[in-house]
């Protein structure tokens, strides 16, 4: 037989087996599509379709119908109505926005995501998340326990943008719902005095790598200034389910900025109804960046109410604060508890303003055990206040610091809400995770000099930082210091030559994370040379980071000279190189 003969009988018989495939296929979504099925506003609810040329129209169909450990992709477009999320998933199941933040899920007649069904093992990611608008129902999201252990558990929100509730909180996880993981996401615009998150008589909720802010104009809407903290942590119904005070709850690595709110709350609030109980018992808030950038008054960052085993460590609280309890706020309201065992380890409090006028807000009686040990504390120079009447005051912190923490200004600070007309958001990035690391580069990033480098106690220090950096020998508040080169040299039309001098000692061969920060359109290294490190930038976008990884052979060099080649149209603005 012809070789030529060969190849033809092999060709039919591919396309033979495809056209079977293509014929089951069309029957229904199968594994061997490696277990991936699809959902478009275009889409028909019935068994056989699910597939990218025949998808489903709604995601609550679709988790009725695929197989343990599948992934839903979910095309562009708008969706309005609720999305039940349902079904018990061991491996687990992914619904993802196909294109991240161009899936937008609305409802102005219904909540618009419930869990009232029961299910375990889903991961919601990278969708557009809000109300309609006026006359919504309430909530949002609602992440729904049902009174029972088991109902609803292990449940993940990832990389999505979740704002503007017309009515009560943004996402509310309450009434024995456990093992939730809300990841990476933006929150901004509660509704009246309600909030970002409300997570009520719950166990093993993680609240981590989001940022949360407030922005009514940028959304069209009015600032009464009456909405409450972006994060409350409590049990509102007793025993009513098999919960009794919100336990194991972890507030991490998070950015809080922008308030919006009223005079009674902050960006934190553990325990508010007044329940004979501990409202929370046993929560770690920890590695947050707190920024002071706006004008309306909170009452404090972090308040805590009749609650038990509560820490605060490794937080940089920083800006022009106008509160009236800079740092801290521990009391009860009858009949609750007095507050009991409440510790502050390795913060930093920096009014850089030198406005600080109260410290705290912690009357005598209310709390019956506390610890406040080795914190930096700055009023730009002036006396950090203190009250006798007040049982924590900043002296009762026998290893305190009072020093310049040398963290970048605020002024200029853009707030980083999504423009689904730009595909961006407002400070240019192209991603949540993108504009949280910008937040911490810019505003949160001692300098090299900076007294808290090296200072906390590792006694009480986490092992990573906001950004997920080991600690080895650890700093105070919530980043790390990262060895930097500096840039030196002045920005040019068409090239640039950039000297580099080391802001600490380094070992002579290096692996070092690029960040690139300019003007215009998308950042392409299209060679990076070794060892001269000379490569090319062709069509910078605005105000975006982008990251690479470039092996730098220092040696004993006091500098580096790098050449920068840009298109004639590009400006390149700020170049920093962090040692990874």
């Amino acid at each position: 037989m012809s070789n030529l003969i060969r190849r033809h009988r092999m060709m039919v018989s591919t396309l033979i087996i495809c056209l079977l495939l293509g014929a089951v296929g069309s029957a229904r979504p199968s594994a061997a599509q490696g277990s991936v099925y699809y959902v478009s506003t275009t889409g028909i609810d019935t068994p056989s379709h699910g597939t990218n040329v025949n998808p489903w129209l709604t995601i609550t169909y679709a988790l009725t119908q695929v197989p343990d450990g599948s992934t839903i992709l979910v095309k562009p477009g708008e969706y309005v109505g609720r999305v039940r999320l349902s079904g018990n998933f061991a491996q687990g199941v992914t619904v993802r926005s196909e294109v991240p933040y161009q899936a937008r899920l609305r409802n102005t007649a219904d909540k618009v995501i419930t869990t009232y069904d029961g299910c375990s093992g889903i991961t919601l990611e990278g969708f557009d998340i809000a109300h309609g608008g006026e006359g919504a129902v309430a909530l949002v999201v609602h992440i729904d326990g049902g009174g029972e252990q088991n109902f609803v558990h292990h449940l993940t929100l990832y990389n999505n943008i979740i704002h503007d509730s017309y009515n009560n909180d943004i996402l509310k996880i309450n009434n024995g719902a456990h093992d939730i993981t809300v990841r990476g996401n933006m929150f901004y615009n509660q509704s009246g005095s309600d909030e970002h998150m409300d997570v009520n008589s719950v166990v093993d909720v993680i609240i981590e790598d989001n940022v949360f802010f407030n922005d009514f104009a940028g959304s069209g809407r009015t600032n009464d200034n009456d909405t409450s903290a972006y994060v409350v942590i409590k049990d509102s119904n007793s025993d009513d389910d098999w919960v009794l005070g919100s336990k194991n709850i972890t507030v991490r690595r998070n950015v809080f900025l922008n308030w919006q709110g009223s005079t009674g709350y902050g960006f934190v609030q553990v325990g508010e109804d007044a329940t004979a109980n501990f409202e929370a018992d046993g929560v770690l808030v920890e590695n947050n960046l707190m920024l002071g950038n706006s004008a309306n008054t909170l009452r404090s960052p972090i308040g805590i109410m009749g609650s038990r085993a509560v820490t605060f460590r490794n937080n940089t609280v920083v800006g022009n604060f106008p509160s009236l309890a800079f740092a801290l706020r521990l009391y009860r309201i009858n009949p609750n508890q007095p507050n009991q065992d409440i510790f502050y380890y390795n913060n930093v409090w920096s009014d850089p303003t030198g406005t600080l006028e109260d410290f705290s807000d912690s009357p005598s009686g209310q709390t019956t055990s506390f610890a406040i040990e080795r914190n930096l504390y700055w009023n730009n120079g002036a006396a950090i206040p203190q009250d006798s009447n007040e049982l924590v005051n900043y002296t009762n912190d026998a290893q305190r610091l009072i020093a310049n923490p040398l963290l970048g200004s605020q002024t200029g600070l853009i707030v980083p809400r999504w423009n689904p007309g730009t595909n961006h958001f407002a400070d240019g990035s192209t991603s949540i995770r993108a504009a949280f690391e910008k937040l911490v580069a810019l505003y949160g990033t001692p300098a090299s000099t900076s007294p808290i480098v090296n200072a906390a106690d590792p006694t009480h220090a986490p092992g990573d930082d906001i950004l997920g950096h080991a600690r080895t020998t650890p700093d105070l508040g919530a980043v790390e210091f990262v060895p930097t080169l500096i840039l030196h040299g002045a920005s040019r039309s068409h090239a640039i030559d950039l000297n580099w001098t080391i802001s600490a000692a380094l070992p002579a061969t290096s692996t070092w994370r690029l960040a690139y920060y300019s003007q215009t359109v998308p950042i392409t290294i299209n060679t990076i040379v070794s060892p001269t490190r000379a490569y090319e930038l062709n069509g910078l976008t605005n105000y975006v980071w982008y990251t690479v990884t470039l092996q730098a052979m220092l040696g004993t060099l006091p500098f580096l000279t790098d050449t920068i080649k840009l298109m004639p149209t590009d400006r390149l603005v700020y170049l920093p190189l962090i040692l990874k």
